[in-house]
C-alpha cells in the first residue's frame, strides 16, 4: 500500500458512493497562512490580479461588507465589486444565518450580498442546513481560465468579516465582534488559512458547483419557496460558467478534500445519504498516531471526538496529545456558557482519564496578558499528515453543518512538520527563522519544551508577576466546573443544541461512528 493511502481515504472508504470527485490529488503546492491579516493581504493581491472572463467564487459562513482587508482597504465588498466591474464572473454562496437579535449573521450575509450583487455579480442565500445548522465551509476558488497556473483557492477557518484581521501580535483586529468581556474590547485572534495550487482547485471548483447546482431549494424553512423551487419548470438559478481544466502539477504535496453535510431532510445529489468524510479522515489519521497529535480547535469536545482520541492514547503509550483551545469561550452570556463548559469538561475528562501524564491542553495570551481567541482549527500527528479547514472537533462538525478541509501530506513530511514548528515559534516566542527550534524539532522532546515554557508562565503569574515576564504565550488550560444542578440542564441543552447529531436516526440506532 502506498504511503498516500496508508493515511488518506481511499475511494471506499470515504462512505458517500455519489462523490464524483478524486480520491486525492497530487502535484499541489500548499501554503498555510497563519493570521487573518496575512490571508487577507494574499486575497487582495490574488483577487486584483483576476481580469475580464476570470473567476471568483466564495462560499462563507459569515461575510461583513464593509470588512478591512488590509488598514486602509479595500473592503470586502469593494474587492469584490471591484472584480466584478473588470468583468470578473463573481458568484458567492452564503449561509442565509438566521435573525441577529439571535447573535447570527442574517443581516451581514444579506448586505453582503446585496453589495455584490449591484456591482453585477451573483450570491445565493443559502439556507439548506438541518434544523439550527449552518453553512459552515470558507472558500475562495480564483481561476484564469486562459492561464490556469495562476490559479489558487484558499479554505480554512477564516471569514471574510469583522474580528479575523489579526497578526502576530494579537491585539485584535479594530473592527470586532461582540465576544466575552474578558477579550477586551478588541478580542485578539488566532486562526489559520490555507492556500492551494495545482491540480487540487478543480476538485475545489467542482465542490463549489455542487452546492450551487443542487436542487434543493434553497430555504427549506420557507414553505413558498420550497413550493416555488419543487413545482417551478426549468432551474431558475444563476448558471455557472463553464468549468475550465484543473491546472497542472505544480509541487509536492498531495491533497484530500474533505466535507461534511448533514444525514437527514437534505438530499443533495452529490450527497444522497449525506457525507462525513471529515470524520472517516480524522479517524483514519487519528488511529495511525504513534508520537505526537498536535490540535489548535475552538471547541475540542463531544464524546465520540474524545472517544477517538482515548482509542489512540491508550494503543500507543509513546503518544502524547497537545491541544491549544481558546481559554473562554466566545459569548458567555446568559444560559450558553453552561453547555459549553459541560462539552469541554466531558471530551478533556475523557482523554485525562485515559492517558493523565500525556494529554496537555493550554490555551494562549498576548504579551499584555489578554487572552487570545483560538478559532484556527488545524491538526498535525506525526509531523507527517495536516488538515486545515473549516471544521472543529466537535459531533457538530463531524455529522451536522456543511464544512469543507483540506488534508495535506508530502514525501518527506516537511509541511506538516513545518506548520507545527511555525504555530509553536510564536505561541513559545521563538525566533521565526527557526534559530531557536532546538527541542521543538522532534516530537518527543517538543513536548517537554512547550510544558516548560507554559508553565514557567504560569509561575510567574503565582508569584505576583515578580520580575520580568518569561517568554511564550501558552498557559495550562484549565477547564471550569458546571455544579451538579445546573449540569441536570446544561448538559441535555448540550447534546440537542450546541453539538447536534447530523446522522440518519438509522446510525445513531446503531450507534455508528461519525
Amino acid at each position: 500500500m502506498s504511503v498516500l493511502a496508508e493515511w488518506f481515504l481511499t475511494a471506499g472508504e470515504r462512505g458517500n458512493p455519489d462523490w464524483e470527485l478524486p480520491a486525492w490529488s497530487e502535484g499541489n503546492r500548499a501554503e498555510a497562512l497563519i493570521h487573518g491579516a496575512t490571508y487577507f493581504d494574499r486575497l487582495v493581491t490574488e483577487v486584483e490580479a483576476l481580469d475580464a472572463g476570470d473567476h471568483l467564487f466564495f462560499a462563507d459562513w459569515r461575510g461583513d461588507a464593509d470588512q478591512r482587508l488590509r488598514e486602509d482597504g479595500p473592503t470586502v465588498a469593494e474587492l469584490f465589486r471591484s472584480a466584478a466591474d473588470r468583468g470578473v464572473q463573481v458568484k458567492g454562496l452564503m449561509w442565509r444565518s438566521y435573525p441577529n437579535r439571535l447573535q447570527f449573521n442574517e443581516e451581514q450575509n444579506r448586505h453582503l450580498a446585496d453589495a455584490i450583487e449591484r456591482a453585477g455579480g451573483e450570491v445565493l442565500l443559502d439556507q439548506r442546513v438541518l434544523l439550527g445548522g449552518s453553512h459552515h465551509q470558507r472558500l475562495v476558488l480564483l481561476r484564469h481560465p486562459d492561464a490556469p497556473q495562476r490559479d489558487v483557492a484558499f479554505i480554512g477557518g477564516i471569514d471574510l468579516c469583522h474580528s479575523r484581521r489579526d497578526d502576530a501580535s494579537h491585539r485584535g483586529d479594530p473592527q470586532a465582534v461582540q465576544m466575552s468581556q474578558r477579550y477586551g474590547e478588541r478580542p485578539p485572534w488566532h486562526d489559520v488559512q490555507l492556500e492551494l495550487r495545482g491540480p487540487v482547485v478543480g476538485a475545489l471548483d467542482q465542490t463549489f458547483r455542487e452546492r450551487w447546482t443542487a436542487r434543493a431549494p434553497l430555504n427549506l424553512f420557507n414553505p413558498l419557496e420550497w413550493l416555488r423551487d419543487r413545482f417551478q419548470s426549468g432551474d431558475q438559478r444563476p448558471e455557472l460558467p463553464e468549468q475550465p481544466p484543473d491546472p497542472q502539477p505544480c509541487g509536492p504535496h498531495a491533497v484530500q478534500v474533505l466535507r461534511t453535510y448533514g444525514d437527514a431532510l437534505i438530499q443533495y445529489e452529490f450527497a444522497k445519504e449525506g457525507e462525513r468524510s471529515i470524520a472517516r479522515g480524522y479517524t483514519k489519521a487519528v488511529r495511525r498516531a504513534r508520537r505526537l497529535i498536535y490540535l489548535e480547535d475552538q471547541y475540542l469536545w463531544s464524546e465520540e471526538v474524545a472517544d477517538l482520541l482515548v482509542g489512540a492514547l491508550t494503543a500507543n503509550r509513546d503518544l502524547h496529545l497537545v491541544a491549544v483551545v481558546p481559554r473562554h469561550f466566545d459569548l458567555e452570556g446568559g444560559l450558553g456558557r453552561p453547555p459549553t463548559l459541560v462539552g469541554r469538561d466531558l471530551a478533556l475528562g475523557a482523554c485525562r482519564r485515559a492517558a493523565p501524564d500525556r494529554v496537555h491542553v493550554f490555551d494562549v495570551e498576548n504579551h499584555e496578558g489578554t487572552p487570545v481567541y483560538v478559532h484556527s482549527k488545524v491538526c498535525v500527528i506525526d509531523d507527517t499528515w495536516a488538515c486545515i479547514g473549516s471544521d472543529n472537533f466537535n459531533r457538530r462538525s463531524w455529522t451536522h453543518d456543511s464544512e469543507l478541509s483540506c488534508a495535506v501530506l508530502d514525501a518527506d513530511g516537511d509541511f506538516a512538520r513545518d506548520l507545527r514548528l511555525r504555530l509553536l515559534r510564536e505561541h513559545l516566542d521563538r525566533a521565526d527563522d527557526g534559530s531557536e527550534d532546538r527541542g521543538l524539532v522532534d516530537p518527543e522532546t517538543a513536548v517537554g519544551e512547550i510544558i516548560s515554557c507554559a508553565e514557567q508562565l504560569q509561575a510567574w503569574y503565582a508569584s505576583g508577576c515578580d520580575g520580568s515576564r518569561p517568554p511564550g504565550r501558552l498557559r495550562p488550560h484549565t477547564v471550569e466546573r458546571v455544579d451538579p444542578l445546573t449540569r441536570l440542564w446544561a448538559e441535555p441543552a448540550y447534546r440537542v443544541l450546541f453539538d447536534p447529531d447530523g446522522r440518519s436516526y438509522r446510525d445513531r440506532l446503531l450507534r455508528r461512528r461519525p
